[in-house]
């Protein structure tokens, strides 16, 4: 707490200075990375791929320091005012023993393929350039400005075959994490500051493309007065704050980029009694991110074996009685990871489907307690059992200090003192080499990954979420209103009764259906409704034109104000039906796409069609709200299978359904019209 009291002062200095020439993109000739690919990354399902399709597994480890080492209290020029006697001077460490070039053969000796490198807010403006004692052995970096030699590093780790994930890892260039004034993004800045902090750094390295990745945030968690949040839509929504700077970053300035965000690492005081907790990315289950760039999210969570799903990992003051996850059994471990972080890799064809990549984990070399041995072991086999992508934390530490004192970070992969001489994991006398090698050489996917149908989710809870960029084109295309709009290509399946919520798909196809550069059309009224052909009497519709379909909707408290419509590049078919959710869930079997609008009644389109038209009505109890799509087949025959129909009940539900006053045990009802009484009622 007397961290965050004092903090550490950001200097005002100067903006960050720009990269005067652009690095490069490809390998050397010499020293390539363990393996072939060909940037820029993206995803498929729960899969990266690289630019040929061919699956690219995150095997990654974090070079830190660049982050800062600094432990917040005493003098910060003495190495033991720094975490384990490490004074990374604010850039990676190691440059000051070991050659770059020679680290760079040892990471390739591990079978990384990747790197997780840290990096702070404060780092990206300090104006003094680093000692010369701090690249003693990189004398080309003497000089330079921490930036400047995180450029280096950048440059040299492309240039050697490797991808680099940029990784915001605190504001102040100080060690993280706990009350640390480090807690949040927001920390010691505004969100926009930290957002344009991101967008200079993906400008700053776009011309590079195996920099492939921009991870948000380190380990967002609360401070001593507040917890962060996920969707309450104030100042510490970290779900929307995510968004933010992820739209921003593929919008101005590097559409290329993986984005990766870290869900919630702790909330609540560590006190028994009181609520407390790690939520990860339990809460992605209800509410996850679209992108204004498909293919390009992956979702990412940390473990130790110390901490726990309710433990903050303290000893003493902040210790709560409640399991570490070197407790749990193995069984217990697994079942208690997939519900915080691996069902979002693991449920396939879902609005929050992703690549999970756990962006850090780790134990100490000289760690004698089996529990934690155990753990470390279990861990890295559901790593390889479930082919997750991974980053173990940390890759370089010291074996001893400057004046040959017992120092140095025994977690660390590779250590190396101050001669240079290494020892870890590469040299036969650490006990976590077998884990690791397990992990390395398990069996996993490679090769091509099919095109996967994407399901994104729509959300107006607090303000707009226009994700195409056609519609952004606009405007405000419906002033007052809060708008939403699936990212191009994608079309709107899905819409819910009550709370703003919506579902994007591209399936069953994985085509864009929009025609390349066109204009979305802005309905407002039931012109495009053409004589005889009312599909849902006595209410009123918003109909889209025919050869277009509905990718966004307009609302004005909870009634529907207008209707986004984007003209198809191919035939689309007409006819139809009504599907109606005013009453009840109507949705496909099977789930696709998953709940997204948790607790709410929602009606979606079968995958073979699409949606033309909302009807809604202002009678007693309905308010305007969305009641009912019109669902039409997707290609120019007519003729559609019964179980993709729209409104087809090949399921039975245990649930009471009323429609009229009458209810319907153990069946589904589907009026055909809302002026009767009479439901149809499918067993």
């Amino acid at each position: 707490m007397c961290l965050v009291l004092t903090g550490l002062a950001v200097p005002g200095a100067a903006a960050a200075p720009a990269l005067p020439a652009a690095s490069a993109s490809g390998p050397s000739a010499a020293g390539k990375a363990s393996e072939t690919w060909t940037a820029p990354l993206s995803t498929r399902g729960r899969y990266i791929v690289d630019a040929d399709g061919q699956r690219f597994r995150l095997k990654s480890a974090n070079w830190d320091g660049a982050q800062g080492s600094w432990n917040g209290s005493g003098d910060i020029n003495d190495p033991a005012a720094h975490h384990s006697g490490q004074n990374s001077h604010g850039i990676p460490l190691g440059l000051d023993r070991v050659g770059i070039a020679e680290l760079l053969d040892d990471f390739r000796a591990l079978g990384l393929n990747s790197i997780r490198l840290p990096f702070s807010n404060e780092m990206l403006h300090a104006t003094a350039p680093v000692p010369d004692a701090a690249v003693a052995v990189n004398p080309q970096l003497r000089g330079k400005t921490p930036l400047r030699v995180f450029d280096a590093v950048v440059e040299a780790l492309t240039a050697g075959g490797f991808a680099v994930i940029l990784n915001n890892h605190t504001n102040t260039t100080r060690w993280c994490c706990g009350l640390d004034g480090n807690e949040r993004w927001n920390s010691r800045q505004s969100t926009r500051q930290w957002a344009d902090d991101w967008v200079f750094m993906a400008r700053r390295y776009r011309h590079n493309s195996r920099v492939v990745g921009a991870d948000l945030y380190n380990e967002v968690r609360r401070d001593v007065l507040d917890d962060p949040n996920w969707g309450l839509g104030d100042g510490h929504d970290w779900q929307a704050a995510a968004q933010e700077a992820a739209d921003r970053i593929l919008t101005e300035a590097n559409p290329r980029l993986l984005l990766v965000i870290e869900g919630i690492n702790w909330t609540g005081v560590p006190v028994d009694g009181l609520p407390h907790g790690r939520p990860t990315l339990a809460p992605v289950r209800t509410l996850s991110h679209t992108l204004v760039t498909s293919g390009k999210l992956v979702y990412s969570a940390h473990f130790y074996g110390y901490t726990g799903p309710h433990h903050s990992g303290a000893t003493g003051v902040g210790e709560t009685s409640d399991p570490r996850y070197q407790d749990l059994t193995r069984d217990q471990l697994r079942a208690v990871l997939h519900d915080q972080a691996f069902y979002v890799s693991e449920e396939s064809g879902q609005h929050f489907t992703a690549p999970l990549w756990i962006s850090e984990f780790g134990v100490g070399s000289e760690e004698s307690g089996q529990a934690a041995r155990a753990w470390f072991g279990n861990l890295t086999d559901y790593l390889a059992d479930t082919d997750t992508d991974f980053a173990y934390w940390p890759l370089v530490g010291w074996s001893t200090d400057g004046q040959g004192r017992p120092a140095g970070d025994n977690w660390a992969m590779l250590r190396y003192d101050n001669a240079g001489r290494r020892s870890g994991i590469l040299d036969g006398d650490d006990w976590r080499a077998a884990a690791w090698h397990r992990l390395m050489t398990a069996p996993q996917k490679t090769g091509p990954v099919p095109p996967t149908p994407g399901w994104h989710l729509l959300t107006t809870d607090h303000r707009d979420f226009v994700q195409s960029l056609s519609a952004r084109s606009l405007g405000d295309w419906d002033s007052g209103a809060r708008k939403a709009a699936c990212p191009d290509g994608e079309r709107l399946i899905g819409l819910s009764h009550t709370r703003g919520r919506g579902l994007c798909t591209d399936a069953p196809t994985v085509r864009p259906l929009h025609t390349p550069g066109s204009v979305p059309t802005v309905v407002r009224d039931e012109r495009y409704v053409p004589a005889g052909g009312d599909w849902a009497p006595g209410y009123s519709k918003l109909q889209c034109p025919d050869g277009h379909f509905l990718t966004g909707y307009s609302l004005r408290g909870e009634k529907v104000s207008a209707a986004l419509c984007t003209p198809a590049r191919t035939v689309l078919g007409t006819g139809g039906s009504t599907l109606w959710f005013d009453r009840g869930d109507n949705r496909p079997p099977g789930d696709p796409g998953g709940d997204f609008a948790h607790g709410h009644y929602k009606g979606q389109c079968p995958s073979h069609s699409y949606a033309a038209g909302i009807a809604s009505t202002h009678r007693i109890g309905h308010l305007g709200r969305p009641d009912a799509l019109l669902c039409r087949p997707l290609t120019g025959e007519n003729r559609v299978a019964p179980e993709d129909r729209p409104g087809y009940q090949g399921t039975l539900s245990t649930t009471p359904f009323r429609s009229g006053g009458r209810p319907c045990a153990r069946a589904r009802c589907t009026p055909t019209s809302r002026t009767s009484t009479s439901p149809s009622c499918a067993v």
